[in-house]
């Protein structure tokens, strides 16, 4: 088939791009990144580098007449520290997403995926220490995280409604909080597990046994190991559900546990303290995985510690190549 993956110097836009070329399609592989910044560069995608999605012009440059499909990765984002200290360059991913619906649209493009996230559900219910597993319905009456949450849910909507008016096949999946090697492991813009990764990664090399954590350490998470991730894409994109639908574990895990896994996969005990002023987003949110099982008879069940042991490896190699120049 003949596909555009957008977000692909990204985490999850890298992998999707390396899985779709070994099933044999034609991928056009786009980012508004440098080379030099992408996550991954396959050298047989069709790449185009440096590429700003938030100008018309150029979603219908890359999007060819009667595409097959479109995965829509692109957008600002990060972890929680980038979310919460860059609301407004989050919700500007919105010209992205609309831009590139436009262009899908008025090229005939036959299925259109788009990258959602548990950030749009209603905070009110994730402020507790009392763990909700979150249904899709849950998203209204609408109360997302600031920003980033408000552009997922709004974009929501326009794929709804881009179906209903125009025909387009759209797919959406509400990720959450995916994980794996090959991703951004420092700087700002990482993830929890990485994040984590990194830390004990630095302790075992340096010799200094501590650990910093953001907030109490009792915030509530579920972390789903990129390649389940890729898998519930395939099956979404590929299906009848036409409504938005979590993708993510219900293997619940506390930051503190988070942090006890690593280092048993590190072999170390370190000294923690506690940033309590950090960034650190809702209190605990889980998937509700009713409905992706009852649609596609599947949901995402690689175990938190296997994907751990090998986000840590390759972590542990970056951190020593780091410290090595």
């Amino acid at each position: 088939m003949n596909i555009i993956v957008t977000g692909s110097g990204g985490f999850i836009g890298g992998h999707l791009v390396g899985k779709l070329l070994n099933e044999g399609h034609k991928v056009r592989a786009v980012d508004i990144k440098p080379f030099n910044e992408w996550e991954q560069v396959h050298k047989d995608a069709y790449n185009w580098p440096k590429t700003d999605l938030q100008l018309l012009q150029n979603c219908k440059t890359v999007i060819p007449y009667r595409a097959d499909e479109v995965y829509a990765l692109s957008c600002a984002m990060g972890g929680m520290g980038f979310i919460e200290n860059n609301r407004a360059e989050c919700m500007t991913s919105v010209l992205m997403s609309t831009h590139t619906l436009i262009a899908a649209k008025e090229a005939e493009v036959k299925r259109y995926f788009y990258s959602g996230s548990a950030c749009c559900y209603n905070t009110d219910m994730q402020s507790n220490d009392e763990v909700v597993e979150l249904k899709e319905e849950d998203a209204y009456p609408a109360k997302p995280e600031i920003g980033y949450g408000e552009e997922k849910l709004f974009t929501e909507r326009m794929c709804q409604l881009y179906r209903e008016d125009y025909g387009l096949e759209t797919r959406v999946a509400r990720f959450h909080n995916v994980f794996g090697p090959e991703g951004c492991y420092k700087g700002g813009r990482e993830k929890a597990p990485a994040a984590i990764s990194r830390k004990v990664a630095t302790a075992v090399l340096t010799g200094k046994h501590e650990i910093e954590i953001w907030g109490d350490g009792s915030q509530v998470r579920t972390f789903m190991y990129i390649d389940d991730c890729l898998k519930g894409i395939d099956l979404i994109m590929h299906s009848d559900i036409r409504e938005p639908i979590n993708l993510g574990t219900n293997e619940i895990v506390t930051i503190n546990q988070l942090v006890d896994t690593i280092e048993k996969i590190a072999g170390i005990k370190l000294k923690r303290t506690y940033k309590l002023d950090a960034p650190k987003g809702v209190h605990a949110r889980s998937s509700d995985n009713t409905k992706i099982k009852q649609y596609l008879n599947w949901e995402p069940n690689i175990p938190l510690k296997d994907g751990l042991e090998k986000t840590y490896a390759w972590v542990y190699d970056q951190v020593k190549s780091d410290l090595a120049m």
